[in-house]
């Protein structure tokens, strides 16, 4: 009882490290113009954006991270459901693909590939997984 005690103990302090320094992993990647890194995080919606259309539609919404860093998220409802009542002020975790730009960066990939060739990713937004 006491090692399986021990192993949650250091699974918890790993997820809690993670979590923690994602701002700064995340903030590194930027500062590097880095891209194609699974990235986990959470933030608040600072701008809910019109739908991108074109192609795979995407919704697409500006969160702030409590670093200040701000991230586009472009999450595909072609393959995966829409965030209903999505709203400034909002909390929103992900896990997704970073890319990198001059604004920031795009998370995408925040939903399970079809043909099983990608990590999948996911949203958590009032308190459902969006996958």
């Amino acid at each position: 009882m006491k090692s399986i005690l021990r192993v949650l103990l250091v699974l918890m302090l790993f997820i809690v490290a993670y979590c923690w320094g994602n701002d700064t992993t995340i903030a590194a990647l930027y500062d590097n113009q880095q891209s194609d890194v699974q990235v986990f995080g959470r933030g608040v919606v600072v701008k809910v954006l019109p739908d991108d259309t074109k192609g795979s539609r995407h919704q697409k919404f500006i969160l702030r991270l409590d670093s200040g860093h701000t991230l586009l998220i472009a999450h595909n409802i072609d393959l995966a459901p829409r965030l209903k009542a999505l709203k400034e002020t909002d909390v929103v975790e992900f896990y997704g693909e970073y890319e990198w730009n001059s604004k920031g960066g795009v998370i995408h990939w925040t939903h399970r590939d079809p043909n099983n060739k990608h990590v999948g990713g996911w949203l958590r937004y009032n308190t459902r997984k969006y996958e």
